[in-house]
């Protein structure tokens, strides 16, 4: 089966040829280059993140807060603000903090974004 001709990169003024996604491997975009680090993001270290983790699954037993189910063994929830920081939740208390599992906040990450995606229409 014939391969389709070589094309540019699509960086401006660079005329190399595309080795993945469109661009040589000189321009290729950096992997999460712009997402903000997780101590910008909520203010505190990863460390602090884990160890904040421990003390939540001690106080809840290792159960999810949403459905009640417990973790099976080597099964692992993840560390969930129950009030999102964007809609006014503390990143580090105690009480917004609860684990939960991955179908539960699969449906509660989809319910944020779109709340999130209401406000800014609504803001114009």
């Amino acid at each position: 089966m014939p391969t389709a001709p070589p094309t540019r990169c699509g960086a401006a003024g660079c005329h190399e040829f595309v080795t993945k996604r469109g661009r040589c491997d000189e321009h290729q975009p950096k992997a999460w280059a712009n997402r903000a680090r997780k101590q910008d993001r909520y203010g505190m270290s990863s460390g602090t993140m884990r160890a904040l983790k421990k003390r939540v699954a001690a106080r809840d037993h290792n159960t999810c807060y949403v459905c009640g189910r417990e973790a099976d063994q080597g099964e692992t929830y993840d560390l969930e603000h129950k009030t999102p920081i964007s809609e006014g939740g503390s990143p580090d208390d105690m009480d917004n903090l609860g684990l939960i599992c991955a179908e539960d906040h699969e449906i509660k990450s989809k319910a944020e974004a779109a709340r999130a995606n209401r406000r800014r229409t609504l803001r114009g």
